[in-house]
């Protein structure tokens, strides 16, 4: 997205709209605002900081031979989760934004590919070499990830789920050996065995 901005200088083509004018020839573009491919850049810089950090964390963990605690699980689902939502919102603006364009470009050119490298806008200087297959690849790596991420979540999410069926399994196991423990101190047999051998070691002791 970077690059298509350079080849356009600065201008964005996510949704933007125009009318092919009768005397030269040219398009009139109506510019979509830049915050669309600035959006899909963010995205994917933050993409890149969090992989990278959970990379470093996750070697530190296999190296140390441990496991993350329940309050990293559930952080990591809540950030996986996250990082789907606006990961298919990049996704759905490059999709929907490309095929705007594209509509533009197939009422002159017989697909959206024989675009590229045409002069379709000398007023405002673009470059169109690359466009498409710029646009193309970014949609490749925003499905992409977010794939990624949805199985990250599912991942997570079992993970968490594991925890807290093992905790909830621990807290019954200790219930239970509490009420065992009650149980047999207020049985009536245990009573009567211990009267009977504080009788016994009386008798012994006279």
């Amino acid at each position: 997205m970077s690059l298509h901005q350079d080849e356009f200088r600065g201008h964005c083509l996510l949704f933007s709209s125009g009318c092919w004018q009768e005397t030269d020839g040219q398009l009139q573009v109506d510019w979509a605002s830049q915050g669309y491919c600035n959006y899909t850049i963010f995205v994917g810089v933050i993409l890149l900081l969090v992989s990278v950090a959970q990379i470093y964390r996750l070697s530190c963990f296999l190296r140390r031979g441990i496991d993350s605690s329940f309050l990293s699980a559930f952080i990591d689902v809540v950030c996986s989760m996250i990082l789907c939502a606006m990961t298919i919102i990049a996704a759905l603006m490059i999709t929907l934004g490309f095929m705007t364009w594209c509509d533009i470009m197939i009422q002159r050119f017989p697909s959206c590919q024989s675009a590229a490298g045409q002069v379709i806008d000398k007023k405002d200087g673009i470059i169109t070499d690359g466009f498409y297959i710029h646009l193309g690849t970014a949609q490749f790596g925003v499905w992409g990830s977010f794939a990624m991420w949805v199985g990250l979540s599912v991942f997570a999410l079992l993970k968490l789920c594991r925890y807290h069926q093992t905790e909830n399994m621990r807290v019954s196991m200790y219930r239970e050996r509490q009420r065992l423990i009650n149980e047999n101190s207020e049985s009536p047999g245990s009573s009567l065995g211990r009267e009977s051998t504080n009788t016994q070691a009386t008798v012994t002791v006279e």
